[in-house]
């Protein structure tokens, strides 16, 4: 594009070319890619962008998703309406160890995020043979996440070092890797949040309600507003479930992950209360406060 016309494009429209430019490098430089997607709003985003960019093709790679067995029901639902009108192949993989155990986010503590997540990521991208996987991960969500390059390059054993990463400069990436290497690659590494949901009114962009402010049954547990989302939940001495407006910023496994106060049905609203807001979207997630398993220490063995 002509630096002339660069210069008029809006914030939204920069962030857009520069998530469709790595988008395309990646398909035209490696061999075997393939899209983790949660069904979050930042994999909503991500696949809007993967049909924009390779339209009026579907996206040249397929979905991922490594299910714990744990997430909201609704998430379910919108990931696989999402896989179906984007007309892409959705992989669903499912740590065979973890099954059999029994692994819960109750009982297992950190074990639940390396058997299910971790493990499980690994152990996909070995099966299907991919040599690069795209993920949602902002910098701007946690700190370890604000060092990575937007190109990961991962070892034979998908550990990270973020003591040896390629330099970035002027957008240039260098793809070349061993034949043993793999890359995470982050199209939305630049945004915020705030740009997520700007951009996700800007081109109606689908999401799963569960962003969106509703009556769900609540018990306050470790500081977190959880929702019961189904009855695997265990209610504890004295819990009572209570009926509150809530909605999230962040969605993960739903005994792991907390709601937030809200009365924001729309996104306008929901991007009204991003302009207020003075906490981290992440406060809400369990994992993020497992202090003797850091989210870096995650990464460097093979977390997303």
């Amino acid at each position: 594009m002509p630096a002339a016309e660069i210069r008029h494009l809006t914030h939204l429209q920069r962030l857009e070319a520069e998530s469709i430019q790595i988008l395309r490098e990646v398909v035209a430089e490696t061999g075997n890619p393939v899209m983790l997607y949660s069904a979050g709003k930042d994999s909503a985003c991500m696949l809007h962008l993967a049909k924009k960019a390779f339209w009026p093709a579907p996206p040249p790679f397929p979905l991922l998703h490594i299910d714990t067995t744990w997430k909201f029901s609704a998430m379910y639902e919108a990931r696989d309406k999402a896989a179906k009108d984007a007309g892409v192949e959705l992989l669903v993989h499912r740590n065979p160890d973890a099954v059999e155990r029994g692994i819960n986010p109750f009982d297992h503590g950190t074990l639940h995020t390396d058997l299910w997540k971790t493990e499980g990521l690994r152990q996909a991208l070995d099966k299907f043979g991919f040599d690069v996987a795209f993920g949602g991960a902002r910098r701007d969500e946690e700190k370890s996440r604000a060092k990575e390059r937007i190109f990961s390059f991962r070892a034979a054993n998908h550990r990270w070092d973020p003591r040896n990463q390629r330099p970035e400069l002027w957008k240039l990436y260098n793809v070349r890797k061993a034949k043993d290497q793999s890359i995470r690659v982050f199209p939305l590494s630049n945004w915020t949040e705030l740009d997520v949901w700007e951009y996700i009114q800007l081109e109606g962009i689908e999401v799963v309600p569960l962003y969106f402010a509703a009556l769900r049954p609540v018990v306050e547990r470790n500081g977190l507003t959880i929702v019961i989302d189904d009855d695997r939940f265990p209610l504890g001495p004295g819990e009572l479930p209570e009926m509150k407006s809530v909605r999230f910023r962040t969605l993960g496994c739903y005994p792991l992950t907390g709601a937030v106060d809200s009365e924001a049905t729309t996104v306008p609203q929901v991007i009204q209360e991003m302009l207020t807001a003075t906490t981290s979207e992440r406060q809400g997630r369990a994992i993020d406060r497992e202090g003797g398993a850091s989210m870096e220490t995650k990464k460097q063995v093979g977390y997303f």
